[in-house]
C-alpha cells in the first residue's frame, strides 16, 4: 500500500473516531445505564504519562466502572484500582517519581552488549519491578480492588492472550509488564508469561466484548504510529513488532460497534531508545494532564457535563 493510501486508510478511521467524539452528549453523557471503561496502554518508562491523564481525570469526576491493562498500563491502571482517589493518584505519583532507571533495570559488573547473546532468560531480572509494583499495588488479589481490574499477559505456551481478572495481583501485573529479552517470562499456574502488550497493547474490544459503553484509552505514545528508517537489523524487527501493534489498535478502533464511545489520549512522543531512561517522568505526568484537559475541553465543553456509574466506598 503506497503512503497516500495509507494516510487517507489512517484519515478515515481517525475521523470516524473524531465523529464519535463529538457525539458523546447524546448518545452517553446522561445515560445511567453507561458503562464506563479506562483502557491503559502499554509504553514502557513513557508510562508516567498516564499518571497526569488519571490525576487530571479523577479531577474532573471521571472515574470508571472497569479498568484494562497491558504492560505499564496493568502497572498502572491495578495501582489506580486500589485507591481511585487524588489520594490514590498522589500515591503513583510519588512511586514514579522516585524511580531510577538502575532501580528496575540494574547493572552487573557483566554488564555490556554481549548480554543480549548469553544463553539466559532475559539481560536484567525482575527484582526492581517487583519492587515497583509492590510499593504500587495496595492489595493482595485481584479481585480485592476497589474497581473491577483486568491484565493482560501474552503466553509462551501457546502464543494466545491471557487475561488475568482474580488471583495475586503482584504476579499478574509482573507476567504482564515482562518486556520480552530485557526482563525475564513471569510463570503463573505453569504457563511461562511475558509482556502483554505483544499481543493486545491497547485492549479495546476486551472492554467492548464487557459491555463497555464508553472507553477512554490511555496511550504512552502518539495516536499516529510512524515507523522509523531502519539502519541495522534490530531496528527493522522493532519496527515490524511495533507496526503490528499499532495495526490492531488502528483495527479495533475501525470496528467499534454502534452506541460505544472511545476517547483517544495520545501520550505524545516516540519511546526513548533507551528503555531504562526515567529522567522524563515529571514532565511526562504534567503532558498526560495537559493531554486529558486539552481533549476534553476541545469535544465536550465543561467537566460538569461527566460523571460515573461507579459507586465507591
Amino acid at each position: 500500500m503506497s503512503e497516500t493510501a495509507t494516510s487517507d486508510a489512517e484519515g478515515r478511521i481517525f475521523g470516524r473516531m473524531r465523529t464519535r467524539m463529538r457525539g458523546w452528549r447524546g448518545a452517553q453523557a446522561d445515560d445511567p445505564k453507561a458503562i464506563t471503561a479506562f483502557v491503559l496502554a502499554g509504553g514502557g518508562s513513557r508510562g508516567a504519562v498516564q499518571v497526569g491523564m488519571l490525576a487530571e481525570l479523577v479531577a474532573r469526576g471521571i472515574i470508571p466502572d472497569r479498568i484494562y491493562g497491558a504492560s505499564v498500563g496493568a502497572v498502572n491502571g491495578a495501582a489506580f484500582a486500589g485507591d481511585p482517589t487524588e489520594a490514590g493518584i498522589e500515591h503513583l505519583h510519588e512511586v514514579w517519581r522516585r524511580i531510577k532507571g538502575e532501580d528496575i533495570f540494574p547493572r552487573t559488573r557483566a554488564h555490556g552488549p554481549w548480554r543480549w547473546f548469553q544463553l539466559r532468560p532475559a539481560v536484567h531480572s525482575n527484582h526492581g519491578l517487583r519492587r515497583v509494583v509492590e510499593e504500587g499495588i495496595g492489595f493482595e488479589r485481584l479481585e480485592e480492588a476497589k474497581i473491577p481490574v483486568e491484565v493482560v499477559a501474552t503466553s509462551l505456551t501457546d502464543g494466545r492472550e491471557r487475561w488475568f481478572t482474580h488471583g495475586p495481583s503482584v504476579e499478574a501485573v509482573m507476567a504482564s509488564a515482562a518486556i520480552p529479552a530485557i526482563l525475564p517470562p513471569v510463570d503463573i499456574d505453569g504457563d511461562l508469561l511475558m509482556d502483554g502488550g505483544v499481543v493486545n497493547n491497547v485492549p479495546i474490544a476486551r472492554a467492548v466484548n464487557a459491555g463497555a459503553t464508553r472507553i477512554f484509552v490511555l496511550l504512552c505514545g502518539p495516536l499516529h504510529y510512524r515507523p522509523m528508517q531502519p539502519r541495522r537489523p534490530i531496528e527493522a524487527m522493532l519496527s515490524a513488532l511495533f507496526v503490528a501493534i499499532h495495526a490492531r489498535f488502528a483495527r479495533e478502533l475501525a470496528e467499534l460497534p454502534p452506541g460505544v464511545e472511545v476517547t483517544v489520549f495520545s501520550g505524545g512522543g516516540e519511546p526513548s531508545s533507551d528503555y531504562s531512561d526515567f529522567s522524563g517522568t515529571e514532565e511526562l505526568i504534567a503532558e498526560g494532564r495537559r493531554e486529558v484537559a486539552t481533549v476534553l475541553d476541545r469535544y465536550r465543553g465543561t467537566s460538569h457535563e461527566f460523571g460515573s456509574s461507579s459507586a465507591l466506598t
